[in-house]
């Protein structure tokens, strides 16, 4: 009997001893670090979310929890462990020994264009016997952009053939034959007098002349993301955004100078978008990335905020206006400006198939986008 109790009270206290210990000793030596693989996605890519629990004790860890929250907007492919309101909530448990490390994989689908941050995560552990409890918050710093898919319709690819062919018309009959440029890959708009014979003999492909230009050289492209009516038009102002890179992705393809401003603010710096006119793949990435962290939800007053930069038309450019609204304060700013004899055209992104009635002086200027014909 006093064997019994003697082994009793020796359990007893080992058991005293090893919440004692683990309550003490658990998070020493324990690091945590969860990272996106990818700096930057597409809507509708694939990326993944790295896990990673390093314990560098020798204390073993029968069961510890991992957990943290994003927006739901990033749509895990493994549910289990996690539920979802309007964020999404994600609970990984980890069975770890003294100086072992695991990492996890978690694949997930960029539901939504924009910018998603994790900045902390809770842990939660057990003892041996599963009787205590410890938990603990650590920051964490990772981050990833989703860009907008260029958008891509049937209507919205002859309209951009039908305006591309003016803007050549123009450029080429004021090209400066003195200022060479460069060579490029020849495109079924082009002039045949442009090709370069020696470099298209050495490359097998052909390839034409590039030359500045004395007039058309810039186009500028203008958000206005108010969404002022009763019911919003989520589609519609996510669709402007996606008219917007296909825009920058056409126009930049071309050679050309593109600058692209709007009354939406940037999720981390607060500011207006406002990328000045750049050429090049280093413009285009500016772009995505500004898209990406916009804010469709804080957006400015479009009309104080841009008429004058929209006024002054600095001469070789041309001008499109991307918004899903026509509210009696911007369209007489546009009225303005068509009467002014600047060039420019409206893209408008419409939700079913009727089309908004705007006055019939701009109407010339107005492209239609229906979402549904969106490829």
């Amino acid at each position: 009997m006093i064997r019994l109790i003697a082994a009793g009270a020796a359990i007893f206290l080992v058991y005293l001893l090893e919440q004692l210990l683990y309550r003490r000793l658990w998070s020493r030596g324990l690091g945590v670090r969860i990272q996106f693989k990818q700096d930057s996605l597409f809507e509708g890519e694939e990326g993944v979310l790295l896990e990673t629990v390093e314990n560098q004790s020798r204390l073993p860890l029968p069961v510890i929890q991992v957990k943290f929250q994003t927006s739901r907007s990033l749509i895990f492919a493994s549910g289990k462990g996690s539920r979802s309101t309007d964020q999404y909530y994600r609970n990984d448990v980890f069975q770890i020994g003294g100086g072992e490390r695991v990492t996890r994989s978690l694949v997930f689908s960029a539901g939504k264009r924009g910018f998603y941050r994790i900045n902390s995560c809770d842990l939660v552990a057990s003892d041996l016997f599963l009787t205590a409890h410890m938990m603990k918050t650590l920051p964490v710093q990772t981050s990833v952009l989703v860009y907008p898919n260029p958008w891509d319709s049937q209507e919205f690819r002859l309209s951009l053939q039908q305006i591309n062919g003016e803007m050549l018309a123009r450029r080429h009959l004021l090209e400066d034959p003195f200022e060479y440029r460069g060579i490029r890959d020849y495109q079924p708009s082009d002039d045949m007098r442009s090709i370069n014979w020696k470099a298209t003999a050495k490359t097998g492909e052909l390839k034409i002349n590039q030359k500045n230009c004395t007039s058309l050289k810039a186009v500028r492209i203008f958000l206005n993301l108010e969404d002022n009516g009763i019911l919003k038009k989520e589609e519609c102002v996510e669709a402007c955004l996606r008219v917007a890179a296909g825009l920058c992705e056409y126009f930049l393809g071309q050679g050309m100078q593109v600058s692209c401003c709007g009354n939406s603010r940037d999720c981390i710096t607060g500011e207006p978008l406002s990328l000045e006119a750049g050429a090049g793949a280093g413009q285009m990435t500016a772009v995505y990335k500004s898209l990406a962290r916009t804010d469709a939800g804080d957006v400015l007053p479009f009309v104080p905020l841009w008429q004058n930069r929209l006024s002054d038309c600095a001469e070789g450019s041309f001008t499109f206006l991307v918004t899903p609204c026509h509210y009696d304060a911007f369209t007489e700013l546009i009225r303005q400006f068509d009467r002014a004899g600047n060039d420019f055209v409206w893209f408008y992104p419409v939700c079913g198939t009727t089309d908004p009635k705007l006055p019939s002086d701009i109407e010339k200027h107005i492209r239609f986008l229906h979402i549904q014909g969106n490829a």
